[in-house]
């Protein structure tokens, strides 16, 4: 571009070059115009097969559990069988199991388990996976068993795969830091934040986000995918699924979001949340004696409670 200056009383038109870095030029979040469907729910085949692609040494090898069929609502189905990946793949329940070998009946590059993936020494995924050929370093590994996730990811020690895609809660907020107890009984869910962090102590970075799922590489790829910011602020875009609890002054709750159970279909009613009555709530200017000290013995007894 052209710029003006002024030297002495001589206008000098001078050629300088645009230092503006244009790799950069483009949002943090690009990954997410690649999202397309095969089999999996949000785009995730299409996010796969680019972060694949941007790293580039792949060995074509990827581990998914719970693997359902091996087809429904799977994040490995399209590389497996569209671009020739080999594959682990793992599944607890016994009925779900045999409708994953019916799957790949004829693929002989998938190995089939019939197993839950824990994360004790006897039932995590370093377990299961030493009695297979994968090698360590395999392309991609799906967590998506509604639960406890983030608890069997922590426990993998001997396996590094290059891209991890972790299912997480998209109804907690961002902000909020939760994991749910260590009990395979238990089906809550962990929060992006929760499992970001554990990410990094891992040597992972985040590189992108779909409603559900979180996509993280390890570091040292991070740099070939260009991303400024790869905070949860900036990354996590879709958070329609989070309901936010707030209150007035006075005590009455608020409920704006999602202002339900998503999976189970079921409305979150304002009314039934409220701690106080709405004669117990402290009211600006009240004048009315009664009322005043009836409120303020309820608010106190609450408080006791």
């Amino acid at each position: 571009m052209r710029v003006e200056r002024l030297v002495g009383e001589t206008i000098v038109t001078e050629r300088v070059t645009d230092n503006v870095d244009k790799r950069h030029s483009r949002p943090d979040t690009w990954l997410n115009d690649c999202a397309s469907n095969v089999t999996s729910q949000y785009g995730e085949d299409g996010i796969i097969a680019k972060i694949l692609e941007v790293i580039g040494e792949t060995d074509r090898w990827c581990v998914e559990f719970g693997s359902w069929d091996g087809k429904h609502l799977s994040n490995t189905y399209n590389v497996v069988t569209n671009q020739g990946y080999s594959a682990v793949l793992i599944e607890g329940n016994a009925d779900r199991f045999e409708d994953l070998r019916r799957t790949y009946k004829d693929n002989d590059r998938v190995v089939p388990v019939n197993a839950y993936v824990g994360f004790e020494p006897a039932d995590g995924l370093d377990a299961i996976l030493k009695d297979t050929s994968i090698p360590a370093n395999f392309d991609l590994l799906c967590i998506d068993i509604d639960g406890n996730d983030y608890h069997v990811w922590a426990a993998v020690k001997e396996y590094r795969p290059k891209a991890v895609v972790i299912e997480f809660n998209p109804t907690i907020p961002a902000v909020v830091e939760f994991v749910q107890p260590r009990d395979m009984s238990v089906g809550q869910g962990n929060s992006l934040l929760s499992i970001a962090k554990l990410a990094k102590t891992k040597g992972y970075e985040l590189v992108a986000t779909t409603l559900a799922n979180a996509f993280f590489v390890d570091e040292k790829y991070f740099p070939l995918f260009e991303i400024q910011d790869n905070s949860l602020s900036a990354l996590w875009t879709d958070q329609s699924l989070v309901t936010h609890l707030f209150c007035g002054y006075d005590g009455a709750l608020f409920i704006r979001g999602c202002g339900k159970l998503p999976w189970q279909q079921i409305p979150i009613e304002e009314a039934k949340m409220q701690v106080l009555p709405p004669w117990a709530r402290e009211r600006a200017g009240d004048r009315n004696f009664l009322w005043r000290k009836l409120g303020k013995y309820y608010r106190h007894r609450v408080r006791r409670k």
